[in-house]
């Protein structure tokens, strides 16, 4: 690399920061066009005029991934453009390529020229300060020609690898659906008539009128006992012979009521009482380690939505539909406003009325989507009135056995595609760092 000499930033680099013209989005609403419009990361819109037209290279000036060695901070536009003021305008000088200069702001080590810390910034001065390297135009050429062609075979294997990603998730939800509507296993009416079960077995319907009788039996509250709401199935999708509809209110647990938890927990208290939010919910689990605390004080006074292991979690705003099984360790725990806490009766499988609820009818259900209405947030009474498909229990256990046994599958082939997904990553920044200690493409002389 004896030819390659190093070069402050703008003796190499012209900056056409000058030129950008902000513009809030009040405006560039009634400036719609079909001019690309820019900013930190890439095109944020469209607007009627353009300020730039040419091949420019913008870097983000606050907003972009500085750290993430992973994720570009840079990126390449051409033709008529408008950039706000989140994004540096650069453009190489004659004897540097853009190309050339765009891979190497991807690569470089940001951490001495940022400040700021939520949200990253860039400013102008620090930004000149940067060295760049500066081989010679046609060796430059030659690299980024090879980093390109490496980009290109890269970039077909992420997109296949993607659509594995979508196929998988695909599958997922047409496993649940499957298992929704008796088509996953046989059903034991179906069963029953092949000689392989007794001549008769409790329904679906049996089963709801015997929780129902137990939960009206065991009542100890104040008051008459107060009947679940009956649900009108006049607009939902029938179901194989055997199965029954219920709500979820129906199939909870008598005296530990479908109910949100605690409203402004306040500041976290180390030996508080942990509480649920949205953000901890994934994947049918619980992120325990990483759960805040409230005080036992503003805890106790939102003790009707205490924890209980096995209990059901459904957060209701936001990302609504999220769905998790409280563990052993976070009994007397709490939920915060925004997640349901849901009982399941005992006579219940309660893994079945997990896959139910993650199953997309019972989300389109909960989002409005299968109601024709859009919602932001589900109420008490929305998850109360929940339609759950019920078939018999042992058919329950037969259905969840097959589900879990298929999705194991999936997550094991899940778990491959992200690790290969993470490991393109890792090889498209060593691309870079080969490029730029000439390392990527032959010598010459």
């Amino acid at each position: 690399m004896t030819d390659w000499k190093i070069a402050l930033f703008d003796e190499v680099v012209d900056v056409l920061d000058s030129r950008r013209i902000p513009v809030n989005s009040e405006e560039r609403s009634k400036r719609v066009g079909d001019i690309p419009y820019y900013g930190a990361t890439g095109q944020v819109g469209f607007i009627d005029e353009h300020i730039f037209d040419e091949e420019l290279v913008l870097l983000g000036e606050d907003g972009a991934p500085f750290l993430d060695s992973g994720k570009p901070k840079a990126y390449m536009i051409r033709g008529k453009s408008w950039v706000n003021n989140h994004a540096h305008v650069l453009r190489g000088k004659p004897g540097l390529l853009n190309g050339f200069l765009l891979y190497q702001l991807n690569n470089l080590d940001y951490s001495p020229y940022v400040s700021g810390t939520t949200r990253l910034k860039l400013p102008q001065g620090p930004m000149k300060q940067i060295r760049l390297l500066v081989p010679t135009e046609n060796e430059q050429r030659r690299i980024v020609t090879e980093i390109e062609k490496q980009f290109t075979r890269l970039e077909a294997g992420v997109t296949a690898l993607r659509r594995v990603q979508a196929n998988l998730k695909r599958y997922r939800a047409a496993v649940l659906k499957a298992a929704c509507e008796g088509r996953l296993v046989p059903t034991e009416a179906a069963l029953t008539k092949t000689g392989n079960r007794k001549a008769k077995f409790e329904t679906g319907e049996g089963l709801l009128a015997r929780i129902l009788t137990e939960r009206r039996q065991s009542w100890r509250g104040r008051g008459a006992y107060k009947e679940s709401a009956v649900l009108d199935t006049a607009h939902l999708p029938r179901l194989p012979e055997g199965w029954t509809w219920a709500t979820l209110d129906q199939l909870g647990q008598e005296g530990r009521p479908i109910i949100y938890g605690i409203i402004k927990p306040g500041p976290h208290i180390p030996d508080g009482v942990p509480y649920v939010r949205v953000t901890e919910m994934k994947d049918g689990r619980i992120d325990v380690p990483n759960l805040r605390r409230a005080s036992r004080e503003r805890a106790a006074k939102f003790a009707r939505a205490t924890l209980a292991p096995g209990d059901v979690l459904i957060s209701k705003d936001g990302t609504i539909g999220r769905v998790a099984v409280v563990p052993t360790e976070l009994a007397g725990g709490n939920i915060t406003q925004h997640v349901m806490r849901a009982p399941i009766h005992a006579m219940m499988f309660r893994d079945f009325v997990v896959w139910a609820i993650r199953s997309d009818w019972c989300q389109h259900w909960l989002t409005g989507e299968t109601r024709g209405v859009a919602l932001r947030g589900v109420n008490v009474e929305d998850f109360r009135r929940l339609p759950i498909p019920l078939p018999p229990l042992a058919e329950q256990t037969r259905i969840v056995a097959e589900v879990e046994r298929r999705l194991s599958v999936v997550e094991e082939l899940e778990a491959v595609v992200s690790a290969n997904l993470q490991r393109a990553g890792r090889l498209r920044q060593s691309i870079l760092q080969k490029a730029f200690t000439g390392r990527l493409v032959a010598r010459f002389g």
